[in-house]
């Protein structure tokens, strides 16, 4: 059974009206209010299936305006990509070995990609084992810098080739540039990144075989209409909470400018009905948060349509520890299917 979920905020000199969880959990809004109980602000979740939660605590002051502010009755704290937030370590939780194990020696490169699709530059940096120059496979990653300072990325795939879990192989981090509207299902994006950014990388370093592509949140969402809108480019996909909304689960979302275009391309995929080039995709994502309904439902119908998919629960929401937390088993796993099965 999992832990109880409680939060505790002193308040004896009555300084807040009202005190909100602010998460990625999905909860209905009456369920984030604390209620005032003797000088303090508690609220109880009960049992989640969870290990780990990040969040934050938005305050209404007594005197008028509102804050948000860290936990000051929780130690733990963990840096995202919108500032620090509370951290709460529940039973079970354990930190991935491989952050603290025997990695190889890297090196790393960048360099710039001038889009015609795009109209515009895309950075990317190259991770390389140290002593490889001949050609290796290669592992795709938007959202790349961001991967590599909250992920620590290229540690694990250190630490996979420096404890032979894994053969060696490079890492691709491709920089989000205009995230919103590259990463949402877009034409040009998906252009640039299968006929310009990967050729690209092909060309500063030797790279063997087709690649593994790897996203997030709507980084996730791009890369699979990557693969889509050219077959033949990756051997396999794996995508993290991935936002293939949907207006039956995601209406919260139908502000997002480009909502419409998500929409209409997360349709197409469940109409589908055989896959052009079924490669292996792997699917993690919270327990907890909103993205699991239309991430259960897409790994649902890739399965139908072909792919040999993995779909796989975590105990945390939607953040970049959960998703560096998944890499292994489910990452190390993905890439053995995709290269070396």
């Amino acid at each position: 059974m999992a832990p109880e979920l409680a939060f505790h905020l002193p308040d004896p000199d009555e300084a807040y009206r009202s005190v909100r969880l602010s998460t990625d959990l999905e909860l209905a809004p009456e369920a984030r209010a604390f209620s005032r109980r003797d000088e303090a602000w508690v609220l109880e979740l009960g049992d989640l299936p969870l290990q780990r939660l990040e969040y934050q605590l938005e305050v209404e002051h007594a005197g008028g305006g509102f804050e948000t502010i860290l936990d000051p009755e929780e130690d733990g704290r963990v840096e995202g990509v919108f500032g620090d937030k509370s951290e709460r370590r529940l039973e079970g939780y354990r930190e991935p070995w491989w952050l603290r194990t025997e990695h190889v020696a890297g090196e790393a490169a960048a360099f710039t990609v001038e889009s015609r699709a795009l109209q515009g530059t895309v950075e990317v940096g190259i991770w390389s084992p140290r002593g490889h120059d001949g050609p290796l496979p290669l592992l795709v990653a938007n959202d790349g810098p961001e991967f590599e300072a909250l992920s620590k990325l290229t540690t694990y795939a250190a630490a996979m080739i420096g404890t032979d879990e894994l053969k060696p192989f490079r890492v691709a981090l491709v920089a989000p540039g205009e995230r919103d509207e590259w990463y949402s299902a877009s034409a040009a994006y998906a252009r640039a990144l299968t006929t310009e950014i990967i050729p690209a990388v092909r060309s500063e370093v030797a790279v063997g075989g087709l690649v593994v592509g790897m996203g997030a949140s709507l980084g996730g969402l791009a890369m699979l209409h990557a693969h889509r809108r050219l077959p033949g480019t990756f051997a396999g996909l794996f995508l993290q909470s991935s936002s293939f909304f949907l207006p039956r689960f995601d209406a919260q979302e139908s502000g997002f400018p480009r909502w419409q275009r998500i929409i209409r391309f997360v349709r197409g995929t469940l109409r589908t009905e055989r896959a052009v080039d079924p490669v292996p995709i792997t699917i993690t994502c919270g327990a907890c948060e909103e993205n699991r309904h239309n991430n259960r439902l897409l790994a649902d119908r890739l399965a139908a349509q072909g792919h040999e998919v993995s779909f796989e629960l975590v105990g945390d929401t939607h953040n970049y520890t959960a998703w560096r937390d998944a890499f292994d088993p489910h990452l190390t796993d993905l890439l053995v299917r995709a290269w070396w099965r």
